[in-house]
């Protein structure tokens, strides 16, 4: 492949990357010993969070099974200071809008949140991150790109939450981003190369 080519294939892989940049993916699988303190609740889950930098959003998909109580609440925590320690709610408490509450079991798609409305947060977040949802936001996408938060499903056997998860990144994303840096590199090189 000549040069020029290549620098075009580089250029619509960096604008392909560029788009997915402003949409981040986090996973997070939620168990029992993931809590601080780890408890023996067999429940299990995972959970996708979806980051819309662009539009200020994010969407939720929670899947969870094998409670040994009801739920009573489910929110992101926000930001740990201590590596598999414990922070304040970020998000809507008790629990996010429409989070299916009373089951041992369930599925929670959920609507999508702007994080430019107060409503999306905890006031206790707002009031913590200079009292304004543009703080918030900043420091929950901080918290949330640098591993430092956490989902958890709270319930009646297990008050203080029963599983949790921290949000790491999709790695399908990550290898995306490196493929097309590792691109953009060789193109410059080459043109280096060739001066």
């Amino acid at each position: 492949m000549n040069i020029r080519k290549f620098a075009i294939v580089a250029l619509l892989s960096f604008i392909a990357v560029t788009a997915q940049a402003q949409i981040q993916i986090f996973t997070t699988f939620l168990s029992g010993a993931n809590e601080n303190p780890p408890n023996a609740s067999p429940g299990t889950g995972n959970a996708t969070l979806t980051l819309n930098l662009t539009l200020h959003t994010f969407q939720l998909v929670v899947n969870f099974t094998g409670l040994t109580g009801t739920t009573t609440a489910s929110h992101i925590h926000a930001p740990v200071l201590v590596p598999g320690g414990n922070a304040g709610v970020a998000t809507q408490t008790p629990s996010f809008t429409g989070f299916p509450l009373g089951v041992t079991s369930g599925v929670y798609n959920s609507p999508v949140f702007d994080m430019t409305l107060a409503s999306t947060w905890n006031p206790a977040y707002v009031t913590a991150n200079g009292g304004t949802p543009a703080g918030a936001e900043a420091a929950f996408v901080s918290a949330v790109q640098n591993g430092a938060s956490y989902l958890n499903i709270h319930s009646s056997t297990f008050g203080g939450g029963e599983i949790r998860g921290f949000l790491v990144p999709e790695p399908a994303t990550t290898t995306l981003l490196a493929l097309a840096g590792g691109g953009l590199a060789v193109a410059a090189w080459r043109r280096r190369k060739q001066l």
